[in-house]
């Protein structure tokens, strides 16, 4: 299995060849996703910015997400990880997103959402995708997992471009 590094050169690799920008509106993950992409030498070509919306306040405010938006559906959510993603192409020059919102743990489990859960978003060619996972492990085994899936995914669904 290929780690997050990795996976974001591969990435990279799809969206240069494409001609295509790149950004990512991250909760759980905290930075995460942006930091694998940008360690990567050459990342400024095929990646256009990065947001890291932790609060709901900062998911409103900087992502144009409704405050009734999240209360209808929670933070953590496809249509929240739908609405980050979306969000995030709205506020920038790229072409591509993707997002992330979940619960790293130890504690935030709600009923129905354990610790783990994991939503996510990408918009890829003017569609728009979500998914929702449950990954086992620690805190930090959880954004792990997420990273690698977030960028996995993602360059599953460039490669279909």
């Amino acid at each position: 299995m290929l780690n997050s590094i990795d996976l974001a050169e591969k990435v990279g690799e799809a969206l240069k060849s494409k001609k295509l920008l790149l950004t990512v509106a991250e909760s759980c993950t905290g930075g995460a996703i942006c930091s694998a992409i940008t360690d990567v030498a050459g990342s400024s070509d095929w990646f256009d910015c990065g947001f890291v919306v932790y609060s709901n306040a900062s998911k409103t405010e900087i992502l144009d997400i409704s405050d009734s938006l999240i209360a209808q559906h929670g933070a953590v959510s496809e249509e929240i990880a739908a609405a980050m993603a979306e969000g995030a192409l709205a506020n920038c020059e790229a072409h591509i997103s993707l997002s992330t919102t979940g619960i790293a743990g130890p504690t935030g489990a709600v009923p129905g959402k354990p610790v783990g859960t994991v939503c996510f978003g990408w918009v890829v060619g003017g569609v728009t995708h979500t998914e929702r996972l449950v990954f086992a492990g620690d805190r930090h085994a959880v954004r792990e997992q997420t990273v690698a899936h977030a960028l996995g995914r993602l360059l599953r669904y460039v490669d279909e471009i």
